[in-house]
């Protein structure tokens, strides 16, 4: 569960935040002055603060940096009718998380709260890295025996002592933020913020807002000035992943600041120094992508000081029963009773898959067995079919004939036939289209999703976008 604390002098605000926050997730408590909240705090150990900006007796901004000083790591945001005012600013740069406008929008509300809550969850549970599953007690870490693992362990160790920048490397689901996380914890500004940010996951035009903040005025809808990341973060440690989606004013700016530890924000003109770590993380081969004029060399090379390249699992399997069991401690913790077995049949149909997905397509096809486990054993009819429940034969990792493909040789053999009929159809080209008019419908239009779900970068989802006329077409219908 969650803890919430709110200082704010009006008790209208209180009783609203009560009746918004009436869930068995989170626990509210509330303060009626900053004088108050500074007592609470030790006593409720709150994971957020949300705090009033102008109230009597001590104001938000006094207090805020008393709650800095006694704990640089507790979040807090700050509430305020005055968002233009100089003082909300102030206390932004201050180390404030964010800032909320009254009247509050209850669901913008939740989705802040909600974000803060995560980032407070990274920074207070430490990533084990140890190689050996010795405590229960933890509910993050990074687990293998394995020889490749060992030498991730070993590099994690050996760049956790420095401030030196690192580059995580690895396809999805390998576990590259909790190596991120565990760098953060084990290094000398553990106690200082740490804020990740998915560069993959926000629009292109947002991104340098977020990361560098903007001033009011500096694009339609910018009516306040905004503290990014990178100022929130002084002192701590900033993770990007999937930097390699980054575009490349964006990329010129995070240059900058490796280079000398300034940047401006967006529509400013002031040079703006803070001290960041910053530890980057990609699924992309940055050396093609450099050759490619995709990705800038100087600062491919920046954040390549140390390079830790995660294993895939289908090159770790000696890791699968550890991970299995791992992931059953982690299910019985969940729902407070004992984890449920599994047959050792079912461990090496298991270690035969060739895991795409990686060690988070493991958790997930666990995570599904544990839930349709009739008895306490999963069994394996448990598991999903493409992995050897109640479907078609596994394939090894390099192997063929599984039912995806299976299915893509159907589809095959029907558009030759089509061709066959009709000269002027152009295969290749015709299903590409259809794949991606049918991937941004399945997301919404989301071309970052949409992206992904092809397994193509977003840029060349825009140039077939361009190419085929799509969008004209979407928005038509």
């Amino acid at each position: 569960m969650s803890k919430l604390l709110l200082i704010d002098d009006e008790e209208d605000v209180r009783y609203s935040f009560q009746r918004i926050f009436d869930s068995p997730d989170i626990e509210l408590a509330t303060a009626a002055s900053g004088e108050e909240g500074l007592k609470v705090i030790p006593k409720f150990k709150p994971d957020l603060v949300l705090m009033d900006v102008r109230m009597g007796g001590m104001n938000g901004l006094e207090t805020l940096r008393r709650i800095r000083a006694n704990d640089p790591k507790l979040l807090v945001i700050l509430m305020t009718a005055y968002g233009t005012t100089q003082t909300a600013i102030e206390a932004m740069k201050l180390g404030a998380y964010d800032y909320l406008l009254k009247p509050f929008d209850a669901v913008k509300i939740k989705e802040l709260i909600g974000n803060a809550l995560k980032a407070a969850r990274d920074m207070k549970q430490v990533v084990s890295y140890q190689p050996l599953l010795e405590s229960e007690d933890y509910e993050l870490g990074i687990v293998g025996r394995s020889q490749p693992m060992q030498q991730v362990f070993k590099l994690i160790g050996q760049v956790a002592a420095s401030d030196a920048t690192a580059l995580i490397t690895g396809e999805s689901g390998t576990g590259k933020e909790l190596v991120a996380r565990a760098i953060y914890h084990h290094s000398n500004r553990s106690q200082q913020p740490f804020l990740a940010v998915n560069c993959a996951a926000i629009p292109e035009q947002l991104l340098e807002s977020e990361l560098f903040g903007h001033e009011r005025g500096a694009f339609t809808g910018a009516t306040n000035q905004r503290i990014g990341k990178f100022e929130q973060c002084n002192r701590g440690t900033i993770f990007l992943d999937e930097i390699g989606d980054m575009t490349p004013a964006t990329q010129t700016k995070i240059l900058r600041v490796l280079q000398s530890g300034t940047f401006e924000r967006v529509g400013g003109n002031q040079p703006i120094k803070v001290d960041v770590r910053v530890i980057a993380a990609t699924n992309k081969p940055l050396e093609q992508a450099v050759a490619a004029k995709q990705f800038r060399e100087d600062l491919f090379y920046r954040l390549n000081v140390v390079r830790i390249p995660m294993p895939p699992l289908r090159e770790r399997r000696d890791d699968i029963p550890l991970l299995v069991n791992y992931f059953l401690e982690k299910m019985g913790r969940e729902q407070d009773r004992p984890p449920k077995s599994i047959a050792a049949g079912v461990v090496k149909t298991l270690e035969k898959y060739h895991w795409p997905g990686n060690v988070r397509e493991l958790e997930n096809a666990i995570r599904r067995a544990h839930v349709l486990a009739k008895s306490g054993a999963i069994l394996t009819s448990d598991l999903p079919p493409e992995i050897g429940g109640s479907g078609p034969a596994v394939p090894a990792a390099t192997g063929t004939g599984d039912a995806a493909t299976t299915d893509a040789a159907a589809l095959a053999r029907q558009l030759f036939q089509w061709a066959r009929r009709d000269p002027k159809l152009k295969v290749i080209p015709a299903v590409e289209r259809e794949l991606v008019i049918q991937a941004l419908k399945e997301t919404s239009d989301n071309q970052v999703h949409a992206a992904k779900l092809l397994g193509i970068t977003r840029a060349t989802l825009r140039k077939r976008i361009e190419k085929f006329g799509i969008q004209r077409e979407l928005n038509v219908k």
